[in-house]
Order: structure tokens, then C-alpha cells, then sequence
């Protein structure tokens, strides 16, 4: 039995702050897929003229849930609070599990601003479950020779396991809760087969080429996929290259409360989020080269 699709979503541009973004979670229509609050997809272009560090996303602070980028195309320089200094490449990925409070940047390389260069990321926000979110912050770096990788049976679609288990692989990703999180590409042509437990609430986003799922049909570049919650499997098949994300996670059920940076299960939460932030116990950053 196939999942059923209950939403497709294509992004939308929002301004976050002057920065244009492709946004197709939350909407209107559908608020969250518990545990997945966020995601943005995003292409910023830089440029020689300026050194790399007045570029990009400047210092600016989280707590109670974890941001994760998949790097696309070039290079994002992350630097933080705790003292992670971490330049990931494409095909590769950082996962900051914000905790109790970090402060931190995303910045392109200098290597890539000195080349004119551009930058393709994916941002996915996943809530953390309320008795984690006040522990220490980590940071989690992929490499891409690090990724555990499965080919279809086909051999024509390539897959990268960032977080679960999987096909008899585990991911290398520490996680809050219970997570599946696979990255795939697809030669014109291949197909891949998905089982999914019922268990976890599972979206499919694709960030380029065309893929057809089966019984539902065609999906287009920069859509966001919403499965409905019954087990079964999701077969996709290309119709061109594509490139696109598994995400599949156990839903927490627990209270959501957003302020900006901030995801806490109480108005108070927030409240004490943000008091916390300006007495400076989220630590500094002071950026250096």
C-alpha cells in the first residue's frame, strides 16, 4: 500500500529581515509536521568586493529546537557561541542542536566570496522534545565521505543517510527524538522505493528536477510533500535529474509556542528565552577570520 499525499506545497518567497527566502513550511494551511517547524530554501549570490565576514547571516541567537543546513551548491562558514568554527561544503551538512541557548552566524567561505561565488541551502528547523530543550547546545558536522549512502535497486538514484536507521544503516547524527532524514539523487529515469513505518509523520522535498510519485503523480521543483500518517511506501520516479529530501520524524505532541528565534512550550518560556539572551547567557560571539 502506497502513503496517501495530504498536501503538496509549493514555497513561496517570504523577506526575512531583507533576505528573501523560498519558504514552504509553516503556511497558512498547514502550521507544522510535528516534529518539523521550518523549512526554507535559499540561494544567495557574493561578491569580492567585501570580505566574507560582513557577508551572509550575521551572529543572532536560538533556543529549543534544532536548525540543520543541507549545503546545495558552495560553501557556509558557521561559527557560534560555543567556539565551533566549521566550514561545510556541498553535499554536506551542519546540524546545531540550539538547547538551552546558542548564538551563531552563517557566513559564506572566504574562498567563496573571493570567486564571486553563490550559495544553495536548505534550512529545516526540528522542535525538540520540552525535557531537552533547556540541555547544552551541540554542534554536528557531515562530511560528505562520512554520509552512510545507498544506491535503488536500479542503482539509479543515490542516497545519503543523515539521521536514523535505514536499509541496515545507521545514521551518524545524534537526535532528539526519533528521526529519518535521507537526501537523495536521481538519474533521469531511476526509482526508488520507501518503506515507512505509520509511526513517523514523513514530507518529501524537492529541491530540483521532476519526480512522479507513484499514485499520486508529478511534482514539480520547490514543492514540499505531506504524506498522510498511515504505514506504507512512497515509490518516487524521475523524470528528469532531481535532487530532493526524505524528512520522516515521530511527532512529539507537545505544545508549541514561537517567538522569532525561540521554540518553547509556554509564553513564559519565551519570555525567559529572550531575558536570557539580553543578559548574555547564551554566550557571545565575536567573530574572527
Amino acid at each position: 500500500m502506497y502513503k496517501n499525499v495530504k498536501y503538496l506545497i509549493p514555497a513561496y518567497d517570504v523577506d526575512m529581515g531583507g533576505v528573501m527566502v523560498k519558504q514552504s513550511l509553516p503556511t497558512l494551511k498547514v502550521n507544522q509536521v510535528d516534529p518539523f517547524l521550518l523549512l526554507h530554501h535559499a540561494r544567495f549570490s557574493y561578491t569580492e568586493n567585501a570580505p566574507a565576514i560582513h557577508q551572509g547571516l550575521g551572529p543572532h541567537p536560538h533556543r529549543g529546537f534544532t536548525p540543520v543546513s543541507f549545503v546545495i551548491d558552495g560553501e557556509v562558514h558557521h561559527r557560534d557561541s560555543r567556539g565551533n568554527n566549521q566550514i561545510a561544503k556541498k553535499g554536506e551538512v551542519q546540524w546545531m542542536q540550539a538547547g538551552a541557548g546558542i548564538i551563531h552566524s552563517e557566513r559564506p567561505s572566504q574562498a567563496l566570496a573571493a570567486r564571486n561565488g553563490a550559495q544553495e541551502v536548505v534550512q529545516l528547523w526540528i522542535n525538540s522534545p520540552s525535557a531537552k530543550k533547556m540541555q547544552e547546545p551541540s554542534y554536528q558536522y557531515l562530511s560528505e565521505a562520512d554520509i552512510p549512502s545507498f544506491l535503488s535497486e536500479d542503482r539509479q538514484v543515490s542516497n545519503k543517510l543523515i539521521a536514523g536507521k535505514y536499509n541496515g544503516l545507521q545514521g551518524k547524527i545524534r537526535t532528539e527524538s526519533e528521526l529519518l532524514i535521507i537526501w537523495s539523487k536521481a538519474k533521469s529515469g531511476g526509482t526508488q522505493l520507501f518503506p515507512i513505518s505509520g509511526e513517523l509523520n514523513t514530507m518529501l522535498y524537492l529541491i530540483g528536477g521532476e519526480l512522479k510519485i507513484t499514485d499520486y503523480g508529478k511534482v514539480e521543483a520547490e514543492s514540499l510533500v505531506v504524506f498522510d500518517h498511515n504505514a506504507g511506501k512512497i515509490e518516487i520516479s524521475a523524470d528528469s535529474e532531481a535532487e530532493f529530501l526524505l524528512l520522516a520524524g515521530v511527532a512529539l505532541n507537545e505544545k508549541v509556542v514561537q517567538q522569532g528565534p525561540y521554540v518553547m512550550n509556554s509564553e513564559t518560556e519565551i519570555l525567559e528565552a529572550m531575558r536570557d539572551y539580553q543578559m548574555g547567557k547564551m554566550g557571545v560571539l565575536i567573530e574572527e577570520k
